[in-house]
């Protein structure tokens, strides 16, 4: 309520995946339009976090991704969503939870002020299996 009408975007980008969640779990959506409204909020997340990286000359996306520690396939599922065929909903609900961790990490631990931002070996081992599992996921578009 501090910012008024300009809302810092991790707070902005919480709130859309929160609200997906929120939608998903009540069993009022169809398939296609979670999948619309998932992917909406995930394009948007990594637009808008590496937007501020870009400079004059244009830097590729996966580039951008990573010096913010965003994992690549979750900027691969971004290109999917805007340019190619739409993923399947399981694969948008795991992109939902891998970007809601960063920002849980990257910005509202920083927030607190506090040690949530140093992960445990289980969160580690979690997010290699996201990753591994979004790899195979990756081979299912091709």
């Amino acid at each position: 309520s501090r910012y008024g009408p300009k809302m810092p975007l991790a707070v902005d980008c919480t709130a859309e995946l929160i609200r997906c969640k929120v939608l998903d779990s009540s069993g009022r959506l169809k398939s296609h339009e979670l999948i619309l409204s998932y992917g909406l909020a995930l394009v948007r997340f990594v637009n808008l976090i590496t937007e501020r990286k870009q400079k004059m000359v244009s830097i590729p996306l996966r580039q951008l991704a990573r010096e913010v520690d965003i994992p690549i396939w979750v900027v691969d599922l971004r290109h999917e969503l805007t340019h190619g065929k739409l993923p399947r909903l399981a694969l948008c609900r795991k992109g939902c939870d891998v970007v809601l961790d960063w920002l849980r990490k990257m910005y509202w631990s920083r927030q607190l002020g506090n040690n949530l931002c140093e992960g445990s070996e289980d969160e580690e081992e979690d997010q290699e299996e996201v990753e591994a599992n979004a790899e195979l996921d990756n081979d299912a578009w091709e």
